[in-house]
């Protein structure tokens, strides 16, 4: 791996272009069903006919596991916006209008989200009663069979020379409800510390899909709650504040 092909690090895997093809190279000790489970993820999705990297292989590079896809030639809408801040609006109105057009698909060979979102909640390490309150909240909130990404954000939507936009990082795809997913970007650019982003997004998503902000609200506790278990300490105690059920 040249370090001039790196195109991104991230937590436990590098990201490098090798010719016609992007490697995502994964840490050793990574888990391999986490592996082969975002590759088959990836593989489900692309059958639907939504626009995302070919896949290529799962392999091993050194000892270590590796997906490969095909490389799309393009910008990221995270690109865009740190270029163009000025824009910011408008590349955030592009990303919702592909995150709408998503979830007009559906792979019913996915898991479903809200079954995910269940056995999350039960590892979240909340009391008892606050995993009952967010299981029971949880199992009346609508299913829905949509596309969901769940990591849907501007570094994941590739737009080509041509225009047209293709989206990466298939590794938490759901069938699910679309209010959930947008739920879940909502809280990511909240991680992020970018809250006036947030508030954009989550204005533009309820404007393009007609969706009510209580009802995208009403999300929010479950989809916290539902990522508690993998959070980094500080983004814990950000989730947690969240999974309050009273505040909604």
């Amino acid at each position: 791996m040249n370090p001039d092909s790196i195109i991104v690090t991230r937590p436990n895997k590098v990201i490098y272009r090798e010719g016609k093809s992007v490697v995502k190279l994964f840490e050793e000790g990574y888990s391999h069903a986490d592996i082969l489970n975002e590759a088959h993820n990836h593989a489900m999705v692309e059958e639907t006919g939504f626009p995302v990297p070919r896949l290529e292989a799962v392999t091993r590079i050194d000892g270590r596991w590796a997906i490969v896809m095909e490389f799309i030639e393009g910008r990221t809408l995270a690109q865009s916006i740190e270029e163009d801040p000025a824009n910011a609006d408008v590349y955030l109105g592009q990303m919702v209008d592909v995150q709408l057009k998503m979830h007009e698909y559906q792979s019913m060979k996915l898991r479903h989200l809200t079954d995910k979102m269940y056995e999350r909640i039960g590892l979240s390490g909340l009391s008892q009663t606050a995993q009952f309150e967010l299981h029971a909240r949880l199992g009346s909130l609508p299913k829905n069979y949509k596309l969901c990404h769940g990591d849907m954000n501007p570094s994941n939507v590739i737009i080509t020379p041509s225009g047209d936009a293709v989206v990466t990082d298939w590794s938490h795809a759901t069938q699910g409800n679309a209010s959930a997913d947008a739920a879940r970007t909502y809280l990511l650019f909240r991680i992020a510390g970018d809250e006036v982003q947030a508030e954009r997004y989550f204005d533009l998503f309820c404007e393009k899909s007609g969706c009510s902000r209580d009802y995208v609200q009403s999300w929010l506790p479950v989809v916290a709650a539902s990522h508690l278990q993998k959070g980094q300490p500080v983004e814990r105690e950000f989730l947690v504040r969240w999974t309050n059920v009273v505040s909604y």
